[in-house]
């Protein structure tokens, strides 16, 4: 992931961008992101749910989604057998790489959005020439 400091640049590129289009440019850029922009309370509660890998499904990451629901599932069916303390192990593990993410989501959320707007901004700026 990038640091704070880039990410922070990078929105800042990008606002400078959208403020030197047109107006109706400009006004369809604005439409189309507050369509496709994550809100990142929405991604931080989906997190702290503690249902592993909601969140990262919510900002379009299928593919470590579906290995965090999948260590979390494993987890919890080997809770009720003889693996227990492995399914404990694992459950704890899950836990801890996932509590980063809950601290960093302000920044992963912002970062997402960044290349959201990026993406609308090339968009906008090629089919309406």
């Amino acid at each position: 992931m990038k640091n704070k400091q880039t990410i922070e640049q990078d929105e800042e590129r990008i606002r400078r961008m959208v403020r030197a289009l047109p107006d109706d440019k400009r006004s369809v850029f604005f439409a189309q992101a507050e369509k496709l922009l994550k809100d990142p309370d929405t991604y931080a509660t989906l997190n702290f749910l503690f249902i592993a890998g909601l969140h990262h499904f919510y900002l379009e990451k299928w593919a470590r989604g579906f290995v965090n629901l999948g260590v979390f599932l494993t987890g919890i069916m080997m809770l009720f057998t003889p693996l227990a303390g492995f399914g404990i192990l694992l459950l704890i593990v899950i836990t801890v790489v996932e509590l980063n993410a809950l601290f960093q989501s302000q920044l992963l959320v912002k970062d997402y959005n960044n290349s959201v707007m990026e993406r609308i901004y090339r968009q906008v700026t090629l089919e309406h020439r």
